[in-house]
């Protein structure tokens, strides 16, 4: 029996779509960042209950940190993006959060400088809160040994990929970096969307794009780039296609990262099938019903893509590009990131 709905909800299923083909679903995956990082400053004396933990969000991390918060007894104040909905907005409200939207930008990179120059102010204003800092501080890979832990139990032993959005780095780069500390055979594929500074993609923008969560607009402290061995940069077309294909060939209802780390994974095992392949779904899809889904007609046939191989960040393009990140060829790039 578990003492509160986080600990329960935070609980990812393993779903086998093949032998060698498995889906790590969760139904909201920074719940197991935010709980672990929050446990970890109150074990340390860092802070202590009662106090006001500050951060901001795009969506996800706000419900997970308001409900890390309400396990143990803390206040939660979120600065959020415009992207934060009204569902979200009323539990935020009910669990005793606060929430600040700042105002509507034309660009993810405005949108982040604001929220990250507004809770600046916050602290000036409010000395005793504490920043959460997802995006840089490293307490929040704590929360995935446990992840790391289940695919050790339950997926059979030998070499595995593990595919998911990179996001903070935190939850791609800490589960590959506990398997690997425990002797597994690990190869880490990321995914990211064109636009994102994190790997070297802002000079190509995809204006439809709405799956920031796993990019940047602004450089993220937790990502370790040296843990990835390939990277694909996947557009909204292409991640709706894997998205679409996902609910239809196995009922997994899943965001569009979800939708990017299928189609990636799915390319990867084409070339390689001597591996276990275990990507991320890192939320559900409802939050993307009316934006992506409702558009599902017009989504590409799966079968009908694949990545242009590129050796140098020069050559990314749309909709879909995959590189080899270990490639000593690419190594003066990969320094200036």
């Amino acid at each position: 029996m578990y003492e509160h709905i986080a600990e329960a909800i935070k609980k990812p299923d393993l779903i086998a779509l093949r032998p060698d083909l498995v889906c790590l679903r969760f139904e909201t995956m920074k719940i197991y960042s935010a709980l672990g990082a929050v446990r970890h400053l109150l074990e340390s004396g860092t802070v202590k209950p009662g106090d006001t933990l500050v951060d901001s969000s795009s969506g996800i991390y706000a419900q997970a940190l308001a409900l890390a918060c309400h396990r143990y007894g803390m206040k939660c104040h979120i600065v959020g993006s415009t992207t934060v909905d009204r569902t979200l907005k009323a539990q935020l409200e009910i669990l005793g959060a606060t929430l600040e939207q700042v105002r509507p930008s034309r660009n993810l990179r405005l949108d982040q400088e604001l929220r990250v120059r507004r809770i600046a102010e916050i602290l000036e204003e409010n000395p005793s809160y504490h920043w959460m800092r997802q995006y840089h501080d490293s307490i929040h890979y704590y929360g995935y040994r446990e992840v790391a832990e289940t695919i050790a139990d339950e997926v059979p032993a030998g070499p595995l990929t593990l595919v998911g959005g990179v996001g903070s780095g935190a939850s791609t780069g800490a589960i590959a970096s506990y398997l690997r500390e425990a002797g597994r055979d690990v190869s880490l594929v990321g995914v990211q969307p064109f636009g994102s500074v994190t790997f070297g993609s802002e000079h190509v923008s995809d204006p439809d794009m709405i799956i920031a969560g796993i990019g940047s607009a602004i450089p993220f402290e937790n990502v370790r780039h040296d843990l990835y061995d390939r990277i694909h940069w996947v557009s909204f077309d292409s991640a709706l296609a894997g998205a679409v294909h996902l609910l239809r060939s196995s009922g997994i209802f899943a965001g569009l990262s979800a939708g990017a780390a299928y189609l990636t994974t799915r390319w990867e095992r084409s070339k390689d099938d001597s591996r276990t392949y275990v990507f991320i779904a890192a939320d559900t899809g409802h939050r993307y019903v009316d934006s992506a889904y409702a558009k599902h007609t017009e989504a590409p046939d799966i079968e009908d893509l694949e990545p242009r191989e590129i050796t140098s960040l020069d050559e990314l393009s749309h909709p879909w590009s995959a590189m080899t990140w270990t490639d000593d060829s690419t190594s003066d790039q990969k320094k200036a990131l």
